[in-house]
């Protein structure tokens, strides 16, 4: 099919490269406006915009789909479908409407659960015990299209937002596919009423560690938040982020040290698997424990 793709960070990249690779026309890439990123603060172009330019596709980085020029611009393409993934910027009505088959969006969510920015990190946040990804038909609402196909992946104990997110990317990227090679037999199916939940964008007040709270929801924390923006806490005056965990064993005060970077909740424990030091790449608990010793009480 003749389409646009619309997408901004790594997860809609490997969309991206699936669409080419089967051998659709995309006749232009839109991303969010490239922004200053690094020590020396240069304007960096968007994951899905680098890829883009690479595979020398036609890239727009309008700040804003809502002047009568953008709109244009968007419907001179002559695109029979778009295809969006996480792409930042709200679609109004006129450009919904441009292409011939509408937009579809790839959603990182089992609709209409966690509509909305954050759906994989409120998901382990949540502890739930499965996601998915649907492909959705958008409409003027947030996340509310019918869903015209979808599939679900569980939930590992271990999983992390990272690890969650690229299961999550390789199969959005396999969905669109099949859903434009049977897009004709492809009933959309309204989401319920029912279980509607949102997935607010994550705020960095919630990144600093409660110990006091239950081992399990302090787990999920950890764990829904790496490896951003990193469920953080204070170790001797260093703010220190916390990228791994498991559920462990024992009892404390809510932030003692009990040994080997295990450490007491409100109920229960953690055992910190993977954590950076400020400055520092992200370690093991073994190798981040040679050069810094715990104190008894972590803040």
């Amino acid at each position: 099919m003749k389409l646009i793709f619309m997408g901004t960070p790594e997860f809609s990249v490997t969309a991206l490269d699936a669409l080419v690779e089967a051998g659709h026309e995309v006749v232009a890439v839109y991303s969010q406006p490239p922004r200053p990123a690094g020590r020396g603060k240069k304007d960096r172009p968007s994951p899905v915009h680098a890829r883009a330019e690479a595979l020398g596709l036609p890239v727009f980085t309008p700040k804003s789909l809502r002047d009568d020029a953008a709109q244009t611009t968007f419907a001179s393409h002559g695109a029979e479908i778009a295809v969006v993934v996480a792409y930042g910027l709200i679609l109004p009505q006129a450009v919904l409407d441009a292409p011939t088959h509408g937009c579809l969006n790839i959603h990182a969510s089992l609709l209409p659960r966690w509509r909305g920015a954050a759906p994989i990190h409120r998901a382990i946040m949540a502890g739930d015990a499965e996601t998915g990804v649907g492909i959705m038909q958008m409409e003027a609402g947030l996340d509310t299209g019918p869903v015209l196909l979808s599939d679900s992946c569980s939930i590992a104990a271990d999983d992390t937002t990272g690890k969650l997110h690229d299961r999550l990317s390789a199969l959005g990227a396999r969905l669109i596919v099949a859903a434009l090679a049977d897009l004709p037999n492809l009933t959309a199916i309204p989401q319920p009423a029912e279980g509607v939940t949102y997935a607010e964008k994550i705020d960095k007040a919630e990144a600093r560690i409660d110990w006091t709270r239950p081992a399990a929801e302090v787990d999920r924390l950890i764990r829904g938040l790496s490896p951003f923006p990193g469920a953080w806490c204070d170790i001797a005056g260093e703010r220190v982020k916390l990228l791994g965990s498991t559920l462990a064993s024992g009892t404390g005060a809510p932030g003692t040290h009990l040994g080997a970077f295990h450490i007491a909740c409100g109920e229960g424990a953690v055992q910190i698997t993977e954590a950076q030091r400020p400055g520092k790449r992200a370690m093991s608990a073994e190798e981040i424990l040679r050069g810094l010793d715990l104190p008894d009480r972590i803040a």
